[in-house]
């Protein structure tokens, strides 16, 4: 999380500007006693907020004013101007806003407005709210469920035993030795105690009768829910050959994973990777900044390709091989023993640690036992609603209609996952909200930077303007004429504005749904 405060620039916004320096849709970094300051025009209109995203601490000037929201430029959190709320994660927390004045054709900003607490909700609610997973999805939906002004209980069950955490630092800054551990924790104990959110850890939900409407745990306990979330996300794909179960042998899904992982790298000089994913080549980037020696095992011959093309996926390759990485590709491990990986091509690869990052499947086995209706996960309306109407589901596992494709996907990505969250809390309490977010990621991978906005599952061109070499372009992944997605190397506005695009053809091609608010 960041801090409002930093080394304020641009003019004092309490000395006031000419307001007609300030075009209509436009923005100025300025500060106010010390703070930064966004002052934002819309449509006649002048509002100030705070100018640094509270997820990671982007600058929101250069982020992209949306009639009265502004997007941050990093990782697309979105914060009203008028309230300072963060309405799309991953920002939780909102920033400040203060009373803007205008006389004579000068603008001021004047002092800090105090936020308002939630309005009580209006109208039939559930009593008490279960979810299940203590992910991004899960306690995005905590959150929202208390900004909304619910006022029930909310009972949030983790098998984990760490609270919420930020997954994707595990692979890494953390593991990269770059950030301490207490960066790792979404919130602190007395946050879910003050919201009176009853945070389970360690805690198991082996069944859910969803005809008497309750949660059986593994300690024996029953949960009874009227409205039930489930949020259990996915679980790596385990390799079963000799030698996977090691002690010097790690998988990375979890807060108690990754501190295993750093630990075990801390004694190491030789890493192997089992996996050209995402996963495994942030690994391969964290470990390669410890000074470990790093090889990358995989079947494909280009690491990413499925994901991001052939150009891309080996520019990628390059990028790892000039820090030192050695890829094998086109093979597969066949056995681990203490001191070496043997792969299919009987080569042998000298290691002291080893990481499995092959994959990740959805958690659906309590919704199939459940009786919920799976397709590839578990299957959800545009509301993120279950065949099981007072039963929802969000992240990992939901697998829903996607309005830009026409088609049912289904993403494993932490900012989807958030968002699917706070959409199905606010469904849980009657608003008939569709999800409708275009889905993003970002990799970090040494000094390197991409976002991608959409999903494209097939594409029959792609396009790149700008310079790969460079590291400055747009990538465009086309079916047809249609444009699904669109990759961005360090060029933060530009992917903001791939976003909107994207959600206006996905509006374009919307129905109208008159029950919507």
């Amino acid at each position: 999380m960041s801090d409002e405060k930093s080394n304020p620039g641009g003019p004092d916004l309490a000395m006031g500007i000419q307001l007609s320096g300030l075009a209509d849709g436009s923005m100025l970094l300025g500060h106010v006693q010390g703070e930064p300051v966004l002052l934002a025009r819309h449509g006649g209109e002048l509002f100030a907020i705070g100018a640094v995203c509270t997820h990671y601490g982007a600058p929101l000037e250069q982020g992209l004013l949306i009639e009265d929201t502004v997007r941050c430029p990093w990782h697309h959190a979105c914060f009203s101007v008028r309230t300072g709320e963060a309405l799309r994660a991953p920002a939780l927390d909102p920033v400040s806003c203060w009373r803007v004045e205008q006389r004579n054709g000068t603008v001021y900003v004047r002092e800090k407005i105090e936020r308002a607490q939630p309005a009580p909700l209006q109208g039939a609610a559930p009593k008490s709210i279960v979810i299940v997973g203590g992910g991004a999805a899960g306690n995005a939906a905590a959150e929202t469920l208390r900004r909304e002004g619910y006022a029930g209980r909310i009972t949030l069950l983790s098998a984990d035993d760490s609270p919420p955490c930020d997954r994707p630092n595990l692979s890494k800054g953390y593991l990269a030795g770059t950030v301490p551990e207490t960066s790792n924790p979404l919130r602190t104990a007395e946050f879910y105690a003050h919201h009176e959110i009853e945070l389970q850890l360690s805690t198991r939900v082996v069944s859910i009768d969803t005809a008497s409407r309750h949660v059986q745990l593994a300690h024996g306990d029953r949960v009874g829910y009227d409205a039930l979330l489930l949020a259990t996300g996915a679980e790596p794909v385990h390799l079963v050959l000799p030698g996977s179960d090691l002690p010097h042998v790690h998988y990375l899904r979890t807060l108690a994973d990754s501190r295993a992982l750093v630990a075990q790298a801390i004694g190491s000089k030789r890493a192997v990777v089992l996996g050209a994913s995402f996963i495994g080549l942030e690994v391969a980037s964290s470990l390669r900044a410890r000074n470990i020696e790093v090889q990358v095992v995989a079947p494909e011959r280009c690491p990413m390709e499925k994901i991001l093309g052939a150009q891309l996926g080996a520019f990628i390759r390059t990028l790892h091989e000039q820090h030192g990485v050695r890829f094998h590709l086109g093979t597969t491990a066949t056995r681990i023993d203490e001191r070496r990986v043997t792969l299919a091509n009987a080569d042998t690869l000298e290691a002291d640690l080893v990481v499995i990052g092959v994959g990740v499947r959805p958690a659906t086995l309590l919704a199939q036992e459940a009786g919920l209706t799976l397709d590839r996960g578990v299957a959800v309306n545009e509301y993120l609603q279950t065949n099981v109407p007072d039963v929802f589901a969000a992240g990992d596992i939901a697998r829903w209609p996607d309005r830009l494709t026409g088609e049912r996907i289904r993403v494993e990505h932490w900012v989807v996952a958030e968002r699917q969250g706070q959409t199905a809390a606010r469904n849980m309490l009657g608003q008939r909200e569709r999800f409708e977010a275009i889905p993003f990621f970002w990799t970090e991978q040494y000094d390197f930077g991409l976002a991608y906005i959409g999903h494209a599952e097939h594409w029959d061109k792609i396009e790149i303007e700008g310079s790969l070499d460079q590291r400055d372009c747009t990538v465009t992944y086309r079916q047809g004429n249609r444009k699904l997605a669109v990759a961005v190397i360090h060029r933060d506005l530009e992917g903001l504005r791939a976003e909107v695009e994207l959600e206006r053809a996905a509006a374009a091609r919307l129905p109208a749904d008159p029950s919507r608010r």
